[in-house]
């Protein structure tokens, strides 16, 4: 069960503190926190939504639901996202029918690591397959899970990946591309790929970032472009072809996020919470400043943030 709702400034200072001694030590982007608590895991966004997933998701969901309509008068009604569910599921089955190109990308939300873009096909008759393999949008898996379903991914599914180091990342930004930019070159690039590599497609699925107008001017200095897309919003829980990409990139951002911190000599955090500030600040402490060029998004406000830590 999922259950999702937004809540107040005031019921998000309570939530963060009390999920303090539960929360995982990996936030997905744009999250405040992501906790364990039983059978739930509870997601707080930046945005003040919150997610809780999981068997007992109901009762948690309740139980802050009425704490905000105490605070606040808010009615809430937990149960609307499961309607919106049940919808999800029609659209899912959907896209399980048709062959489908899809894509993905991580790291855009970490100030440590690369960004990774990866692009998958899934054909109908693998649909059943990834779905029993439990495939899902990477960011509700832990990074436990994404590694034991995306090998099994990788010798099944054709996929081709993307992945752009941070000292590129930093050349783009200095060039004056913004985040979305990035993202959608990078996207053209695994989409030209996939589709000469598997020309049966029936679809070419893409999580909408940016309106697709907009998508469209970003690459229109490619020398290949595809411009058959459909831009859909949380694509990656209504095409499987999304979700297998999410979960390889994930896969592989880990991966490289292991031989960063193996080559600096410390594990380095995901996200870009002031925990991140303190490491890059100790990084930079260690190695000099140059050495961030190398493993950190620059643009970000961690590398302003840092200066207190020095």
């Amino acid at each position: 069960m999922t259950i999702v709702f937004k809540v107040s400034d005031k019921l998000k200072s309570k939530m963060v503190t009390y999920y303090e001694d539960k929360k995982r030590m990996k936030t997905p982007p744009y999250a405040v926190f992501q906790a364990d608590d039983a059978d739930t895991i509870i997601t707080l966004y930046e945005s003040g939504k919150v997610m809780f997933q999981g068997i007992s998701a109901d009762i948690d969901a309740k139980m802050w639901a009425e704490m905000e309509e105490k605070l606040t008068g808010k009615k809430i009604n937990i149960y609307e996202t499961e309607k919106k569910r049940e919808k999800s599921k029609i659209e899912r089955k959907e896209w399980q029918s048709k062959s489908t190109i899809g894509s993905d990308e991580v790291g855009t939300g970490d100030y440590f690591g690369p960004i990774v873009v990866t692009a998958s096909f899934v054909s109908k008759n693998d649909a059943d397959f990834v779905e029993q393999l439990g495939v899902r949008d990477s960011k509700v898996l832990t990074d436990e899970k994404i590694k034991e379903i995306a090998p099994v991914l990788i010798k099944k599914i054709p996929y081709c990946t993307y992945i752009l180091n941070n000292k590129d990342y930093n050349k783009y930004q200095n060039m004056g591309y913004n985040m979305n930019k990035i993202k959608a070159i990078l996207h053209n690039k695994v989409l030209v790929e996939m589709k000469k590599r598997c020309p049966d497609y029936e679809a070419i699925v893409v999580d909408q970032f940016v309106y697709p107008k907009k998508y469209f001017e970003h690459i229109k200095e490619a020398t290949e472009k595809v411009t058959n897309i459909d831009f859909t919003p949380k694509a990656e829980s209504l095409c499987s072809s999304v979700a297998v990409s999410s979960c390889i990139s994930r896969y592989i951002f880990l991966q490289k996020m292991d031989e960063l911190s193996k080559e600096i000599g410390m594990p380095l955090l995901k996200g870009a919470s002031e925990s991140v500030d303190k490491e890059a600040a100790k990084i930079v402490n260690t190695f000099g400043e140059e050495k961030l060029t190398e493993i950190a998004k620059l643009n970000f406000k961690n590398t302003e943030k840092l200066q207190k830590y020095l």
